[in-house]
């Protein structure tokens, strides 16, 4: 079946038509007569009709559903599968995120599932390290991070969803959006519910369907591009050099990321680019690449709980996307989450960009500005608003996830310079950490910030290039490497910057 249906008949109705219920979306605005919860209760249970629609019960779905239950909006929240997900994405919440998650109310949601505190990062560099700690915005504070198994967060917004006034959850399979027969207007879903043909009608619907999304095709301009994958692994007691931090793995090889996810659990993920030598059906695959290249590279420490991972053989893998993010003019719908903006998980910033996203369009569909959601005039202005808004929060993850992951997988000599030189920028300490760590963390949200230390990391690749190489070197260093280095900079970071003030 197609993703979008343009119909005035559902796929299954009984005694009523399209027509009596788009009727009860259209022409409220003067309507003095305010439903009870219980009469909403009943209107989303029975007739399956609701304020919102949101198709998707994972970090964005659950944490939308929230806030605009909270605000007095009617909403259905539908997932294909209640049961806990198994995934290894979702595991790594920034304090930004951690930020955006008390702004909803749902700070609470960290609680009792094995939360892991991170203070920060350790970046070891051809086994020379540093620490990267998260630094201090305010007098008394000290940002935390928390990583965990992914699943069990996931149930506590579900639990949380379950809880929220005005809000229903139900599982089912959204198999294409309807559409009004006379505009492209979004009227609600069509799905599939204990196998049998159901529908769903909402004033607005909200897709936040994950990276794999049915609809993003048909009404977003960009599709994901897939740089590399991740190979993952559960690591059981793993010894890490610096506890309660994460931990990247910087080498010949692409980088390895490490972080404890439980008491006893640690998740290790090893990326992959296509085409990877050592990683060639040829070489003997992955697992080639895992025990002679990835192994290697690991602390010691780490390498007995590795190893022992890699003989059990309970490998997973990830796509590591790349999506700009895009202005939305369907009336009637909007994307979410990963659905509409991916980058690279080597920084863990994507649940920071969902929860800061849903705190910001809450802000601007709430009843003070959005009396009703059936003016889809105001609420397609709104829409383009929140592109632009989101900005301050979105920017500087998406090109920092993006610039670092082309410097931590350096590929071409340009490359490994701007790594060496992004490392010894670290070791240099004071604001060379602390104001990265921030853009990191997601707790410094000005995109000129990061442009300006990224810069002077490519600077400083030149002169440690200078001051680490043979004295006859440093005229064609001078002269030469450091333009080609500056350029391959702007090459890095141009595009993303690019990417990021077009509609």
């Amino acid at each position: 079946m197609s993703s979008t249906t343009t119909t005035t008949r559902p796929l299954s109705t009984t005694s009523n038509s399209l027509s009596q219920h788009t009727t009860t979306l259209k022409g409220k605005l003067n309507c003095e007569y305010t439903p009870s919860p219980d009469q909403k209760e009943i209107r989303r249970r029975v007739h399956h009709e609701a304020d919102i629609v949101i198709v998707g019960a994972g970090i964005a779905g659950c944490a939308a559903a929230v806030a605009f239950g909270k605000q007095g909006r009617s909403v259905i929240l539908l997932e294909k599968s209640l049961k806990e997900p198994d995934r290894i994405v979702g595991e790594l919440l920034q304090p930004g995120g951690v930020q955006a998650l008390e702004k909803l109310g749902l700070r609470d949601c960290l609680e009792g599932i094995d939360a892991i505190p991170c203070y920060g990062y350790q970046v070891t560099y051809h086994g020379e390290p540093v620490s990267i700690p998260y630094s201090t915005v305010s007098p008394g504070t000290r940002p935390e991070g928390r990583s965990f198994h992914h699943g069990r967060f996931i149930q506590k917004l579900r639990a949380a969803a379950r809880a929220t006034p005005n809000v229903t959850v139900i599982e089912s399979t959204v198999t294409s959006l309807i559409t009004s027969t006379y505009s492209p207007q979004v009227l609600g879903v069509n799905c599939l519910t204990n196998g049998k043909p159901d529908f769903y009608f909402g004033t607005l619907t909200l897709v936040a369907d994950g990276y794999n999304s049915k609809f993003r095709k048909e009404h977003l301009p960009h599709q994901p591009r897939v740089r590399s994958k991740f190979f993952g692994l559960e690591l059981i007691d793993a010894v890490l050099p610096a506890p309660n931090h994460g931990h990247v793995i910087l080498s010949d090889a692409p980088p390895i990321l490490i972080y404890q996810i439980g008491t006893h659990e640690t998740r290790i993920l090893i990326d992959v680019p296509e085409n990877l030598p050592s990683a060639s059906p040829k070489a003997g695959g992955v697992k080639n690449h895992l025990l002679n290249v990835a192994l290697p590279a690991v602390p010691a420490c780490v390498r007995p709980s590795l190893k022992k991972a890699i003989e059990e053989g309970k490998l997973r893998s990830m796509p590591n996307s790349f999506l700009p993010p895009a202005t939305q003019r369907t009336p009637g719908m909007m994307i979410l989450g990963d659905a509409m903006n991916m980058r690279h998980p080597l920084t863990g910033g994507g649940m920071t960009v969902a929860f800061n996203d849903v705190v910001l369009l809450s802000q601007l569909l709430s009843p003070e500005r959005v009396p009703s959601l059936e003016n889809t005039k105001q609420v397609l202005e709104q829409m383009a608003a929140f592109h632009w808004a989101r900005k301050s929060s979105s920017t500087v993850i998406n090109i920092l996830a993006m610039a670092l992951y082309s410097l931590f997988a350096a590929d071409d000599a340009r490359l490994v310079t701007l790594q060496n030189g992004c490392f010894r920028y670290f070791q240099r300490g004071g604001r060379c950490v602390a104001e990265p760590c921030g853009l990191l963390a997601g707790l410094i949200k000005r995109p000129a910030v990061l442009v300006r230390h990224f810069f002077a990391v490519a600077f400083y690749a030149v002169w440690r290039r200078m001051v680490e190489g043979p004295v006859w070197r440093v005229p064609w260093v001078l002269f030469v490497e450091s333009w080609l280095v500056i350029w391959k900079a702007c090459v890095v970071i141009g595009p993303y910057l690019v990417w990021e003030v077009r509609r």
